[in-house]
């Protein structure tokens, strides 16, 4: 059984993992939510303008609730949000969950996904007793495959076709997982 806290304030040396908050808005839309080269793998068109963001972040800040997982991730250096990581999906039965994230392309290759992932996972094990932890990427998206790696997870293989994307065409998904038994190997 899950012992769901929800979407608790997470700290690693340089980030600040936290509740979105309707002031979000802003940095997502300046450094994501309207670069069409983070969008690319992700299911929505970039954004055309702030009052969509604000609308997507005020629709998070209203579903949060003792189970459900949606970070904020600031630099702690600037107090700026550069990112987001979430619970996608979340099967009580089984204790498992599928991850999701995204960074601003300013801060790509500095390690900032790889921190936020090892203490999402971190927290995942230790307070709310999941035991399997998911995450799937576009075969095109190299880079987020080997965020996941670095995180500890292992591949599981390719699902092919599994996906259609927002322009209507199929892809291929790479499945990558931890469990808790694996655990030990993380770096957090």
């Amino acid at each position: 059984m899950l012992s769901h806290k929800g979407t608790q304030t997470l700290e690693t040396e340089r980030l600040l993992l936290h509740k979105f908050k309707l002031s979000d808005a802003e940095c997502m839309f300046k450094n994501w939510a309207t670069d069409s080269e983070v969008c690319k793998f992700l299911s929505w068109k970039p954004q055309k303008d702030l009052i969509e963001t604000k609308q997507i972040v005020e629709s998070w800040v209203n579903a949060y609730s003792f189970d459900y997982y949606n970070w904020a991730i600031e630099l702690k250096s600037t107090s700026e949000i550069i990112g987001q990581i979430s619970l996608m999906s979340l099967d009580e039965k089984n204790l498992s969950c599928t991850t999701g994230y995204n960074l601003g392309r300013l801060f790509w290759g500095k390690g900032y996904m790889m921190e936020a992932l090892n203490i999402v996972i971190d927290y995942l094990f230790k307070e709310v007793g999941i035991n399997r932890i998911e995450a799937r990427h576009n075969t095109l998206n190299i880079a987020s495959g080997r965020v996941m790696q670095k995180s500890g997870m292992r591949f599981e293989g390719i699902l092919r076709q599994a996906k259609i994307n927002k322009y209507g065409e199929f892809y291929d998904l790479a499945v990558y997982s931890i469990l808790r038994s694996d655990f030990k190997e993380v770096i957090v």
